[in-house]
């Protein structure tokens, strides 16, 4: 096992849709096993195999109580519950910010031996399923924002250390400064008296 560099934002790898596996060699149990290690050296609450430039469609997640892997996963929500709450993600790094997602799914896929997983999750279990998902799919949760909240993220990654040096890998995400992206204040018309 080994600790991989993770892509960050600018990277194209992160916005490409990762194909199914359909191997389910060695090769896909050392992918796994490095993504868990990186994801733990990280303190991650998940990782997909597009953070550490493999297109192919697994993640790995270690939050809510529950550690595991999902191959070529699929979710849906259980019911219009929402939850919001705050989501950052290693190859953005630094910038947290509030974030809409279904406060339950159901999620179905297989694990490294083909073998076939399915289960109900909620709170924060249920955001990471979503969040690496989108990963999958070459989407970043940036774009799962509000508007306002989404222009203030982009703005707070393009006067980032590592955006403004052009890093689009990092052996060490979590040692750039955090920035909390609020929603933005409200703006008060004033009338002439």
């Amino acid at each position: 096992m080994s600790v991989v560099p993770i892509r960050l934002f600018g990277d194209p790898v992160l916005r490409t849709r990762a194909a199914e596996v359909t191997d389910f060699g060695p090769e896909l149990g050392r992918l796994i096993d490095d993504m868990f290690e990186t994801m733990d050296r990280h303190n991650g609450a998940g990782l997909a195999a597009t953070q550490i430039g493999v297109e192919s469609r697994v993640f790995v997640f270690n939050c809510g109580g529950m550690r595991g892997h999902i191959v070529n996963p699929v979710w849906s929500a259980e019911g219009d519950d929402t939850q919001t709450g705050p989501e950052g993600c290693l190859s953005i790094p630094g910038i947290q910010a509030s974030c809409t997602r279904a406060a339950i799914v159901t999620v179905s896929g297989v694990n490294r031996d083909g073998v076939p997983l399915h289960f109900t999750a909620e709170e924060i279990v249920a955001r990471a399923i979503q969040h690496e998902t989108d990963h999958l799919d070459g989407v970043l949760f940036l774009q799962r924002l509000d508007a306002g909240v989404r222009k203030g993220a982009m703005r707070a990654v393009r006067e980032s250390e590592w955006f403004a040096a052009g890093v689009t890998s990092s052996d060490d995400p979590g040692a750039y400064p955090t920035t909390w992206v609020h929603e933005p204040e409200s703006q008060t018309v004033r009338v002439a008296e």
